[in-house]
């Protein structure tokens, strides 16, 4: 990854002065807990050691100018005239954060930033709150002002909820502030209680990018409404249940008959992703690993049969990946809909098993996927 003094040379070679400002936010992979975080419910996660950089110093005037040193791409926008986002741009996520910011009391002053990012694109593994987290650090910074973790990681939701209209949970946001190298994030998003949970060290994190990127914002849109009328339908005979973290599933399965059949499937879905994450705690906590990747196989059956967001190639994946020498456990991460899988493997076995799962793919659908071994890592910081 690039360095912060690499990129203060880039902001210098841009901008012609020095920057003033820099942070550094992860991308996260979701290991248990799929679309759990809008339902009140709890994930296990990590921090990837895939990042993002915001590099930034203030500038008079209200006019902001972002260069993106990845695709070389600029944008300019004035601060007075942030209420309405430009389509499909990926400039919206700062503005958005901008937004956010001043609503919580932060002045956030003209500014010059440059951007990088190792993290791969529209390829689920937190990108944009990567962007947002890294934003959020170093725009406070400019404006003189701490927020505490918990705020600036809301203010990232509400980016996505307000301004992108994807109505996500905090799940990302979570991971990239509170990583620690060598664990997993346990993530409740009720209480918004936040603990480190240690990963075995023989074990690695092979991701596969299946390259299908489906734009997802309705389709994520439909599975949260679809989760609010579960619970409304519940909410008639258990008044007590106000979200899905307080179903089990024989409550749901006695619910089933009379419940709309969509908002049952993206129900069970969820409840059994909470049952996963507990089960997964245990798991690690007795040392079976092998117990524990089982639970990611399961994970991935139950988005592909209740909650219908994987796509064939995230399912050619992870067939490939279980047939494989190494393989503990595989699962799509993420909203879903495209993007990545994530493979639980022996650690002195994961380069192998990276080169033989993209052969295998290559052989099964023509096209080969972008393959990466990942670890757990630090969480977003100023630099």
């Amino acid at each position: 990854m690039t360095s912060s003094p690499d990129l203060r040379a880039a902001f210098h070679d841009t901008f012609n002065r020095p920057a003033t400002v820099a942070a550094r936010a992860p991308g996260r992979l979701e290991i248990l807990g799929n679309h759990t975080d809008y339902n009140d419910g709890v994930a296990l996660s990590l921090a990837v050691d895939r990042e993002t950089w915001f590099v930034a110093a203030p500038r008079p005037g209200t006019v902001c100018a972002v260069r993106d040193l990845r695709s070389g791409e600029c944008r300019e926008f004035d601060l007075k005239a942030l209420a309405n986002p430009t389509p499909k741009d990926w400039a919206n996520y700062l503005k958005g954060m901008i937004v956010e910011l001043n609503r919580r009391g932060v002045t956030v002053p003209a500014f010059d930033a440059v951007i990088q990012s190792t993290i791969p694109l529209s390829a689920g593994m937190g990108g944009s709150a990567a962007l947002e987290m890294a934003a959020g650090l170093a725009l406070t910074q400019l404006a003189g002002v701490e927020l505490p973790w918990l705020e600036l990681a809301k203010a990232g939701q509400a980016c996505e909820n307000a301004y992108i209209g994807a109505r996500t949970g905090l799940l990302d946001q979570f991971s990239s502030l509170r990583g620690e190298p060598g664990h997993l994030v346990f993530s409740d998003f009720r209480s918004h209680e936040v603990q480190a949970v240690l990963l075995p060290a023989a074990v690695a994190l092979v991701v596969a990018n299946c390259l299908v990127k489906h734009p997802h914002t309705g389709e994520y849109n439909e599975r949260r409404t679809r989760c609010e009328e579960a619970v409304a339908f519940l909410q008639v005979k258990h008044p007590e249940i106000s979200a899905l973290r307080d179903v089990s599933v024989a409550q749901l399965e006695t619910a089933k008959p009379g419940m709309e059949v969509m908002a049952w499937r993206r129900a069970r879905h969820v409840v059994g992703e909470n049952g996963r994450v507990f089960a997964g705690i245990e798991e690690l906590r007795r040392g079976d690993v092998r117990a524990f990747g089982r639970l990611l196989d399961e994970s991935h059956d139950s988005s592909r049969v209740y909650f219908e967001n994987s796509c064939p190639e995230l399912d050619i994946l992870v067939a490939c990946g279980q047939a494989l020498p190494g393989h503990l456990g595989a699962r799509l991460s993420g909203g879903g809909f495209g993007g990545i899988t994530v493979h639980l493997v022996r650690e002195a076995e994961a380069a192998a098993y990276a080169e033989r799962l993209a052969t295998a793919f290559h052989s099964r659908t023509g096209n080969r996927p972008e393959t990466m071994i990942c670890h757990a890592a630090a969480g977003a910081r100023r630099a």
